[in-house]
């Protein structure tokens, strides 16, 4: 049984919408008579957008909107476009993400940009759309999109981790506020793909020609989404076709492990503790 905020007739709000996971969640509200609205930059790539919708839901009713969500104001005029075109907003999906390559002294424009969208517009997003949401008195959802690397966090981008890392525990303290907030029906889930082909697969956000083997396309990763929050999932871990939940989990535990046991920080990339490493994941 769907949750009552996917049904006919509502509104879903997708940031990150032109493409990708946004894209894929845009299209699969659409089927299910959902009215949708796309948020993205760049107006060209939205135009796409509306059109791969309509192909697939000749009569999706579709609102794209250009919008930086780094930028409070222009997620705020999202917010009114929403409002003055369908009345409501029953689903938020802050999606909108940057990757890229980065260090700990990485170039201060880059640390910037990746916290502006990745962080910031989950922050913008929310404090924009949820109050009114909430007043609206229906059941609603705020899906945030993390990523494993906000948990495991793995050298090579701590830009990106940063960002997801972020995006976790503000989601976790919003669904905590939101579920105990009174006669509140709106709830708060944690999106955590795994290996999925979108545009930011690929060494430094280069998108490869085919899909890795390893790889979910993004309509598994929705198909998998709207299961885990119909079952009233907060985390929505998401597998792959390389890695399953149960190694998922190991390597989370490990990452735990560095501060309860005291070991270096990431130690599980540490070539003296790749053994330990390994035994770790092999015990059942």
């Amino acid at each position: 049984m769907m949750h009552p905020s996917i049904a006919s007739g509502n509104v879903a709000v997708i940031t990150g919408g032109a493409s990708g996971i946004g894209l894929a969640a845009a299209q699969r509200f659409a089927t299910l008579g959902l009215k949708v609205v796309i948020a993205d930059i760049g107006t060209a790539r939205l135009e796409v957008a509306k059109a791969a919708i309509w192909t697939e839901t000749p009569e999706a009713d579709i609102l794209a909107v250009v919008t930086d969500v780094s930028q409070r104001d222009a997620v705020e005029r999202l917010e009114q476009e929403a409002r003055a075109t369908f009345g409501q907003v029953d689903i938020l999906m802050n999606n909108a993400g940057v990757g890229g390559k980065s260090d700990a002294f990485g170039l201060l424009d880059n640390w910037q940009n990746v916290l502006g969208v990745n962080l910031w517009g989950v922050i913008h997003g929310t404090q924009v759309f949820a109050p009114n949401m909430i007043a609206q008195g229906t059941p609603g959802l705020i899906i945030n999109t993390g990523s494993k690397q906000g948990i495991t966090l793995p050298p090579g981008n701590p830009a990106y981790n940063v960002s997801k890392a972020a995006v976790k525990a503000f989601s976790e303290s919003l669904e905590h506020q939101l579920r105990n907030t009174p006669d509140c029906q709106i709830r708060a889930h944690l999106l955590i793909p795994g290996f999925v082909f979108t545009g930011m697969t690929g060494e430094g956000g280069a998108k490869p020609e085919e899909k890795p083997s390893g790889a979910w396309t993004s309509d598994q990763l929705i198909d998998f989404m709207l299961e885990s929050i119909n079952s009233g999932d907060f985390y929505i871990l998401c597998p792959d076709n390389d890695v399953t939940r149960e190694l998922d989990e190991k390597r989370m535990q490990w990452a735990m492990g560095d501060l309860i046991e005291n070991r270096p920080p990431l130690s599980r990339w540490h070539t003296d503790y790749a053994d330990a490493f390994k035994a770790f994941v092999d015990t059942k």
